[in-house]
């Protein structure tokens, strides 16, 4: 429900805030004054075109904004989370049109494209005017009404479903299938996966490999550090650490029978001794051990080539090779096992087209009954709002498609003749826009309580119309407002009268500016308001009393 809605620098509008609420809001005003303006703004919110002709003249730019309540509203709550753009429940639309004509927009006052706008205001607000485009002229809109009118949420959800996995299935086989020669494809992945397997690594195996390799071709070097260092150590020569090691034990051995106190120096010197001569150990076995094999080298440089060269041809990293066969091995096992799969598949998806024909048939009978229902009742109101002898239609016709459709079987079109010995015509083709507009209403009356729409703007709907018949689209308007929120721009006092809140728009200019008004009238205004809609520019006695009995009988 539209609960508040500000504009500023909007045509001839300074600035205004108006606070709405339930049941019927009528919005009238002497002619020229602006009382379209509203539906305008709320048009631009909606994500409609903007132009720079909506700035006020002489201001840079015009602000608009909308709030909306969205209690039991769990559908478009979800949306926003979706879209990141919920708020702790709130829902408010802002848009702000530059002198310039360029635009932008905001939801919970996040930048948002006018899609995202444009969705979103459709699930909150619907425009009935005469120019404007109508969510009714919309053949999948229509469609979604007679199912809501029906009451066929569940047969609809079923063909849906039906549908889906139609698809789904049918999606599996084309994957299975890739257009390819199977055969071919197996052969190649398993010359792949075999020579993969007797060639590939894990990582650990390859460092492994990479270790010996790198010890193999630097044995040479290896022996011969390993020789120079066991000559430092444990050599001939007088400067042999173990030589001279010996000698310090010695002669620290001799200061000690001096002082005592150096005894624990000559332990050091005793535990550096074992601890190189553990050294000169270790390098002698690891030497002893140490082998110059060329026929390894060979291997081990042939294994590693094999491995550089299936990196390359596979496009992958060395230690990858092994978890790359792995998967080329998921794949030929899917492969192998996708004739059978497929034969499978299929049976699978004949059985969902049957069950999608017999879910569409269910929905297709169940609509054409709600189809000769919906005309009968909206012909039938058509005739009440000043269109006798017209006649309304809901056309259903196949879709044309073989395949199973999420919507069913069919398509549905809204006909229309406002005049008898007329043939009916698709309603986005009728013409006048006074009919468009009573025509609409007298759709959203016979199917009340059909939609979730929470709030429905009609612009001008009694044009060309009076009398009693205004009165009955009063009443018609009135009766819709107990279900959702109406907002009417009017100019007849029949119609006028039955709202619930009541807006005057009025205009007033001193000779540089103009600027329109927007008051909330109730009591004794609102009763001369409606005087004046009955009699014009002189107020009387009997136009007062008139409007007051008027106003006494809504509802």
């Amino acid at each position: 429900m539209l609960e508040s809605l500000y504009v500023k620098d909007f045509a001839i509008v300074g600035e205004a805030e108006i606070v709405f609420g339930p049941g019927m809001t009528v919005v009238t005003g002497e002619t020229g004054a602006g009382k379209s303006l509203l539906v305008d703004a709320l048009l631009l919110l909606a994500g409609g075109r903007a132009d720079a002709a909506m700035v006020r003249h002489g201001c840079e730019r015009a602000e608009l904004s909308a709030t909306f309540d969205l209690a039991g509203r769990g559908d478009l709550r979800a949306w926003l989370a979706a879209e990141d753009l919920d708020e702790d429940g709130a829902c408010q639309l802002r848009r702000v049109v530059r002198s310039e004509g360029s635009s932008r927009a905001w939801i919970n006052g996040r930048p948002v494209t006018l899609t995202q706008l444009k969705t979103l205001a459709a699930g909150l607000i619907e425009i009935h005017g005469q120019h404007e485009h109508q969510a009714l002229l919309d053949r999948a809109q229509q469609l979604a009404l007679l199912d809501a009118f029906g009451a066929h949420e569940a047969e609809a959800a079923e063909v849906a479903r039906t549908a889906r996995a139609w698809r789904d299935t049918g999606a599996r086989i084309a994957e299975l299938s890739r257009g390819e020669d199977h055969a071919e494809r197996v052969e190649w992945l398993g010359h792949q996966v075999e020579e993969l397997d007797r060639h590939a690594l894990a990582p650990d195996d390859l460092a492994a490999l990479e270790e010996r390799h790198r010890r193999l071709a630097n044995s040479g070097q290896l022996l011969q550090g390993c020789a120079t260092l066991a000559e430092r150590l444990d050599g001939d020569g007088e400067y042999a650490l173990l030589r001279m090691v010996a000698r310090v034990q010695h002669e620290i051995a001799q200061l000690a029978t001096l002082d005592e106190r150096l005894a624990p120096v000559g332990e050091l010197v005793d535990t550096a001794q074992i601890q190189l001569s553990e050294v000169n150990d270790a390098l002698a076995r690891y030497q002893s051990a140490l082998d110059l094999d060329p026929d390894s080298l060979a291997e081990a440089e042939a294994q590693l080539g094999k491995l550089h060269e299936l990196a390359r041809k596979h496009r992958v990293r060395m230690p990858d090779l092994k978890a790359h066969a792995d998967g080329l091995r998921d794949e030929l096992e899917t492969l192998r096992g996708a004739g059978a799969s497929i034969a499978s598949l299929r049976e699978q998806q004949q059985r969902q087209r049957k069950a999608w024909d017999a879910a569409a048939k269910a929905l297709g009978t169940r609509r054409a009954a709600a189809a000769k229902t919906l005309s009968g009742a909206v012909s039938s109101l058509m005739a009440e709002l000043g269109m006798r002898g017209g006649r309304f239609e809901v056309q259903l016709e196949t879709n044309g498609e073989d395949d199973p459709d999420p919507q069913g079987a069919e398509r549905c079109e809204f006909l229309v003749s406002a005049n008898p010995g007329q043939p009916p015509r698709a309603l986005r083709k009728v013409a006048s826009g006074g009919e468009l507009s009573r025509i609409s209403l007298a759709i959203e009356v016979a199917a009340l309580g059909s939609d979730t729409i929470g709030t429905m703007v009609f612009d001008e709907v009694d044009s060309g119309i009076g009398g009693a018949v205004a009165e009955v689209v009063g009443q018609k308007l009135h009766a819709l407002g107990a279900r959702a929120q109406v907002l009417c721009v009017t100019h007849l006092p029949q119609v006028a009268a039955q709202g619930d809140r009541h807006l005057r728009v009025s205009k007033s200019s001193d000779g540089a500016s103009t600027e329109t008004r927007i008051d909330a009238l109730d009591g004794k205004p609102r009763q001369e308001e409606v005087a004046r809609m009955l009699g014009g520019i002189e107020i009387t006695r009997e136009t007062l009393a008139h409007a007051k009995q008027m106003l006494g009988k809504r509802g």
